[in-house]
This record gives C-alpha cells, sequence and structure tokens, in this order.
C-alpha cells in the first residue's frame, strides 16, 4: 500500500509544461502508426507515437517546423499552425524502405526496430520464420511442424520455451505444466501473414515480462488490416501445399474488420509419410470508439495431426538398417488444437495518460505418441508413450502509463497488473502401443495454476540519460489433483517472486544509444514437481547484466553489440519420456552479441546476427560442467533484394555450430550450415508468383539432436549416442498469388 501512496505523492508534485503539441499519426485509412519518430526541427525535441498513434512534444510554438517520419513511409515535413487542443492528424504514406529513416529511438527496447527492418526487406512466410526474425534465435523442428519447435537463445537450449516468454497481442503463448514440457509454446496458431510487430529483447530486463523471460521475450502484434486482400496458393515437393486467404471485411477509418485462413498439408521427405495437416482461422475486429479510444476483439482457431518418424540412432543409419529418412518406430505423432478469443482496450484518458487492457481465453487440447528409447524399459512391446491434456486458460493484462516532468526530468511511469490462471484436466503420462493400448498410467492428474502480477516501472530523462528502475511481484498457486492415488491427494502450494531491474540508457543523438541493463527474473517449475517439493526452490532465479550500444556510424548501416553475463540459480530440464523434471543446478553464460544491416542500394539490403557463448555449470568439475545442447556459435542473416521494378527475393543463410551434447563433451552435436533461396515477380497488381527453395546446396545436416540412451530390438545392451530428426533436403516450392 505504501508503494501506491508513493506513486500518488509522485503524480501530484510534478507539473505539465505549458509549451506542448499533440498530435495523431496514422496511415491514409486511418491505421495509427506506433513508434513514428516527431521532431521538432526548432527546439530539438523529439517524440514517438504510442500504439494508438498518439504523441506529444514539448517546448513547441507556432511557425515551428516538425519532421515526422517511420519505416516504410514517406517523410512528412510540416509547419505546427495552431497549438490548440484540437485533434492534430498527419497522415503518412507508404513508400519503398529505406534504412536510412530508422532512428535510434532513446528506449530500452529500442533494438526491435531491427524485426522491423527485417520484416520490410525479407516478409516471413511461414510460422516457423517468425520467431527466426528475433536477432540470434535458432529454432529446431522435431515433427516437420506439429509440435512445437526447439529453439536456441543466447547459449541456451530452450527446448519448447522454458526460459522464453512468448505472447501474441498479450496472450501469452507459453504453457505452464505442459504434458510434454515446461513452458512449452506453440505458435503454429499464428498466420505470419497477419503480424504487423514483433517486439523482443533478451535478457531479464523488462518487468512486463515475468514468468519464463530470463533469456528474453518476445510479443507479436497482429495487423487492424490488410493493405489488400489476397488468396495465395503454394505447392512444392513432398506433397507440400499451403491456401492462404486474406479478406477485408470493414477497413474504414473508424473500424476494421478482416478474417484470415490457411491450410497447410505436408507428406515430408521421410519413407513414412507424416501426413500433416494443418487448419488455421482468425477473425479481428477493431474500432476507433472516440477520438481517443480504441477497441479490438480477435477469434482464432487451430487443429493440426501429423505422424513422425522421430529421433533416429546414428548407428542405426550407419550401419544400414535405415536411411537417414527411415525410422525405428514410425507410429509417432499426434494432434493438437487451439481456440482462442482476445478482447482489448486502448484509451487516452488525457495528453499524458494512456490505459490498454486485454482480457483473453484459450481452449487447448494436446496429443502426443513418442518413443525415445525404443525397446530399453520394455523389450517386447517398445516404449512408446503418449502425453496428453486439455486446458482452459484465462487471464487479463492491465497498464497504465503516464507522462511527467519533475523539474528538468520528463518521467514516464509505467503500472501493470493482471492474472493468469491455467485449468489442465487429464493431464497424462502412459506407456502404451502401437498408439491403441494403454500399457500403464505413469502421471495422471488435475493440474490448476494461477500466477497473479504487478509491475511499476519508472523511466527518468533527463538530457541524453535515461535510467529505468523496475520491480515486478508474482504470486503463483499450484495445484494438482493426482488420480492415480489410492486416497484423494489434491495438494497445492504458494511461492512468489521478486524481479528488481536497473536500466541505464545513453542516447547523444538519435543515431546512437549506449545502454547497461540489468536484472532478475525467473522461470517456474511444473505443478507437480512444486507441490511434491512442498513450493522449495522451485522459483529459481536469473540474474543478468547487459552492456551495449546501437549505432548508425552511416545512414545506411545500422549496428547492434553487446556483452553480457547470465547466472541461473538452477536449471530445469523437463524429460517428457520420465515423466519428471530434472534439476541441474546452478549455471552461468558469458556472451557477446553482434549484428548488422546495411542498405547498398535502395533495393539490395544486407543482414546479419551473430552470437558467441561460453555456457557453462557452476557446481561440476572443469571438464564435466558441460551444459548439453548449449549452443557456443549462431550465425544468420542473408541478402535481399526489394522493389527491384517487378522482382524480388533473398538468400539466407543459418549456421549452428558443433556442440556438447552431454556434461563432458564426449558425445557432440554437429553443427550446420543451411543456404535457403527465394524470389518473387510481380506480373501485374493483381498477379504475383515466386519460389522458394530450402536447403539450396542440398547439404546433409541434422535438425534437431539429442544424446540418448536406447536400446534396438535386435541389441542386448543399451547404447547412449546421437539420436538425430534429419534436416529437409533440397526442397523446392512455387507460389501464385492473388490480390484485389
Amino acid at each position: 500500500m505504501k508503494y501506491i501512496f508513493f506513486i500518488l505523492f509522485l503524480f501530484s508534485s510534478l507539473y505539465i509544461s505549458a509549451q506542448e503539441f499533440q498530435g495523431y499519426i496514422e496511415t491514409s485509412n486511418g491505421t495509427p502508426i506506433e513508434g513514428a519518430y516527431i521532431f521538432n526541427k526548432n527546439s530539438q525535441k523529439h517524440a514517438h507515437s504510442n500504439e494508438s498513434g498518439y504523441f506529444l512534444i514539448e517546448k513547441t510554438n507556432l511557425g515551428d517546423s516538425l519532421q515526422i517520419g517511420s519505416l516504410g513511409y514517406k517523410n512528412s515535413n510540416t509547419i505546427i499552425k495552431n497549438t490548440s487542443n484540437k485533434r492534430n492528424t498527419y497522415v503518412l504514406n507508404e513508400a519503398p524502405f529505406e534504412l536510412n529513416e530508422v532512428v535510434i529511438s532513446p528506449k530500452i527496447d529500442a533494438l526491435s526496430v531491427v524485426t522491423k527492418i527485417d520484416l520490410q526487406t525479407n516478409p516471413v512466410g511461414s510460422s516457423q520464420e517468425i520467431l527466426q526474425k528475433v536477432p540470434g534465435l535458432i529454432i529446431g523442428q522435431h515433427a516437420g511442424g506439429g509440435k512445437a519447435e526447439q529453439l536456441f537463445l543466447r547459449g541456451f537450449d530452450i527446448d519448447h520455451g522454458t526460459d522464453i516468454s512468448i505472447n501474441v497481442d498479450n496472450m501469452p503463448v507459453n504453457m505452464v505444466s505442459h504434458a510434454h514440457g515446461q513452458g512449452y509454446a506453440d505458435l503454429h496458431f499464428v498466420i505470419p501473414e497477419t503480424i504487423e510487430k514483433i517486439d523482443f529483447g533478451k535478457g531479464p530486463y523488462n518487468a512486463q515480462y515475468g514468468n519464463f523471460a530470463t533469456a528474453g521475450y518476445v510479443g507479436f502484434a497482429s495487423k487492424e488490416a490488410f493493405t489488400k486482400n489476397t488468396v495465395k496458393f503454394t505447392y512444392g515437393d513432398y506433397g507440400y501445399k499451403r491456401n492462404l486467404g486474406l479478406f477485408n471485411v470493414l477497413n474504414t477509418k473508424k473500424e476494421k474488420a478482416y478474417i484470415a485462413t490457411e491450410l497447410i498439408g505436408f507428406d515430408g521427405p521421410f519413407e513414412s509419410s507424416q501426413n500433416f495437416e494443418r487448419f488455421n482461422v482468425m477473425a479481428k475486429y477493431s474500432s476507433r470508439l472516440d477520438a481517443n479510444s480504441k477497441f479490438f476483439t480477435s477469434v482464432s482457431h487451430f487443429t493440426s495431426s501429423w505422424d513422425a518418424s522421430g529421433q533416429i540412432p546414428e548407428r542405426a543409419v550407419n550401419s544400414g538398417l535405415i536411411t537417414r529418412f527411415g525410422a525405428i518406430d514410425d507410429t509417432e505423432g499426434g494432434k493438437t488444437s487451439r481456440t482462442n478469443l482476445n478482447i482489448g482496450l486502448q484509451k487516452n484518458i488525457d495528453k499524458n495518460t494512456f490505459f490498454k487492457a486485454n482480457t483473453y481465453y484459450s481452449n487447448y487440447n494436446f496429443l502426443l505418441f513418442s518413443n525415445f528409447t525404443f525397446f530399453l524399459d520394455d523389450p517386447q512391446n517398445g516404449d512408446q508413450i503418449k502425453q496428453e491434456e486439455s486446458r482452459n486458460l484465462f487471464g487479463l493484462n492491465t497498464q497504465l502509463k503516464k507522462n511527467l516532468n519533475w523539474g528538468e526530468a520528463n518521467v514516464n511511469l509505467e503500472l501493470g497488473s493482471g492474472f493468469r490462471t491455467d485449468n489442465s484436466t487429464g493431464n497424462e503420462l502412459s506407456h502404451t502401443a502401437n498408439r491403441k493400448t494403454t500399457l500403464n498410467n505413469i502421471q495422471l492428474g488435475d493440474i490448476k495454476e494461477t500466477n497473479i502480477f504487478g509491475y511499476l516501472n519508472a523511466n527518468f530523462t533527463l538530457g541524453n540519460f535515461t535510467l529505468s528502475p523496475a520491480l515486478r511481484l508474482d504470486n503463483f498457486n499450484f495445484k494438482y489433483a493426482d488420480a492415480l492415488s489410492e486416497v484423494y491427494d489434491n495438494k497445492s502450494v504458494s511461492k512468489t517472486a521478486f524481479s528488481p531491474k536497473l536500466n541505464l540508457v545513453y542516447h547523444p543523438n538519435k543515431n546512437t544509444q549506449y545502454y547497461l541493463k540489468s536484472g532478475i527474473g525467473f522461470h517456474s517449475n511444473d505443478a507437480r514437481v512444486s507441490v511434491a517439493q512442498n513450493g522449495h526452490k522451485i522459483l529459481p532465479k536469473a540474474y543478468g547484466l547487459d552492456l551495449g550500444t546501437i549505432l548508425k556510424p552511416t545512414k545506411n548501416f545500422f549496428i547492434n553489440a553487446a556483452a553480457w553475463y547470465l547466472y541461473s540459480e538452477q536449471e530445469f530440464v523437463y524429460v517428457g519420456d520420465a515423466g519428471i523434471v530434472e534439476p541441474s543446478g546452478a549455471s552461468k553464460r558469458l556472451g557477446i552479441d553482434f549484428g548488422a544491416r546495411y542498405q547498398f542500394t535502395n533495393w539490395l539490403f544486407f543482414n546479419t546476427d551473430l552470437t558467441y557463448t561460453v555456457a557453462r555449470s557452476v557446481d561440476e568439475n572443469s571438464g564435466e560442467d558441460y551444459i548439453p545442447l548449449a549452443p557456443d556459435f549462431t550465425l544468420v542473416g542473408g541478402l535481399n533484394v526489394t522493389n527491384l521494378g517487378k522482382f524480388s527475393g533473398g538468400l539466407q543463410y543459418k549456421h549452428l555450430n558443433n556442440r556438447p551434447a552431454n556434461e563432458d563433451n564426449s558425445i557432440v552435436a554437429e553443427g550446420y550450415t543451411v543456404f535457403n533461396l527465394n524470389a518473387n515477380y510481380q506480373w501485374s497488381s493483381f498477379i504475383s508468383t515466386g519460389i522458394t527453395i530450402d536447403n539450396v546446396f542440398d547439404v546433409e545436416w541434422n535438425e534437431t539432436q539429442f544424446a540418448t540412451t536406447t536400446r534396438l530390438q535386435n541389441e542386448t545392451n543399451p547404447v547412449e549416442e546421437i539420436h538425430f530428426t534429419p534436416g529437409t533436403p533440397f526442397f523446392i516450392k512455387a507460389n501464385l498469388t492473388f490480390t484485389f
């Protein structure tokens, strides 16, 4: 309570400058433009537009000249002719992308401009590509698009999401206490062409994000409307097909609505067909209630099913027992679905106060059959397991922002709160045979997990410096009703996490930023383990420190670099086949991030991102302290052509270095370098065609790898070695697009 009184005291003791000018930035069809840069050439003051396109700039007088710009839009220059409280609206028209228009803002999350650059120069074409727009993040797929991807970032094998927080329109993607893995983040319900913006941050430095935001966070924002209606057909090798439809239903300045649909099918290069199918549909409606308020609601549904050949042992391939695209057990596979409802409101309460909130509901179903160890435990029936759950997820996010002046300092206060509740019923791990017979239940029960949170972030800007202290508070309640217990067994435990942050930005001009970030984050444990441990060590903390810079040394050259350190009290590794969470002890990571974007001409762009990390366990002896599958070097990038007459395209590459697959590095997961190519031609305003080639040079590469102990049916003794899912060979797809 004392913190609330302190905030109210601040509000009452601060004053607002009399020389202010406010306005709105939007597109020609009335869509707000967030992050537009407004610069007063006379006073040298600047501002940025918020989510509703609103901005307020200080020390502004009649006759001052404003320069307004945003990526992908023509710059606008205007003379201030009045300073009244009337609505001053400025319209920016779309234009070819120019890197010289990029302005580095004096904000902690200024690096998110990188994803906007990359989306402009190389648009995404699949849900997998969305995540790969985050600099330094690499993915691997176990099941051809069925399961959530395996993620690698900053020396973490994040598995399916244990150390990265992901959301779409402020609706969480990560699943807590999931049947297959803690933090499981399946983003396949997103149709990539509906994404307008990607916000991201590395490390535990943003108070808005709590659980899983240790290596970083990613936030996706969907579009309000499409530029044009689109129908797209894509067909390729291995039975690949993708049909896409994007249709505006309403597109006025006051109301916008659209429907997007996607249907995908894929057999894959495997000897046993994947029989993969996925259907997505999304509808979104947004309305400007008045000059200062906006409302949106979205509904989406996706369902997918697939078969899989699983992870295969190297010895079976080397001996000729199977090929790289064969299987030991081809009865793996599953099905999953998710239905979402998201409702949001944004409102400029006054010229210095902005409020937004959203409430959401998801119904989620998951069924997965896997066989990681073949005949190790059951020589007769095999070791197939079933993981299944049905979940209802709902929650609320609220955020209040207040801009103030305190003497010579500009102050921005951000106060947020909310909750999230997961009800997971029939959360099951069972030993099965041929997907039909349940031989025995290993785990079965109902989980209820609730997270109530609040945070306060303050930005104090004085001259070229911005200091940002923040505090986040999370309270968790874990409940687990064990259905396998002979007596009634419904246990619960609560735990609270405090996560302070302190960030400093030095911003000498619009082309330079230096920053020092520090903060504490955490990731929660599975509810079943939390109650079993009676709340002991179930919210381990991660302590992070970043020292970095963002620069534009020339008008067409953009650089970002950072040296960072992260100490984790305890890493949790969910072992799905055993149904347990294994604590691996404390760890430390020290690394370097580097990224560059360069525009050679108005149509040729280059981008690259590399990371180098030393990741080690703290409590183990030297030489036995490697963290399995933690990448030490990654490199991604490409050369992209855009707006070259009617042609566009690009060559992309990704490299993942050799990395240890076990603690003493005696088993190594082989690295790879893969190149992908795309080319598109606009025949008319109505028709365009394109091709995409994955793995242009047809290299043999392993997309996912694990050191696993297995036994084949004809073997007497088990063997521990690399088991892998082969990466896609040369794979060509062609598309035909109609826009109207």
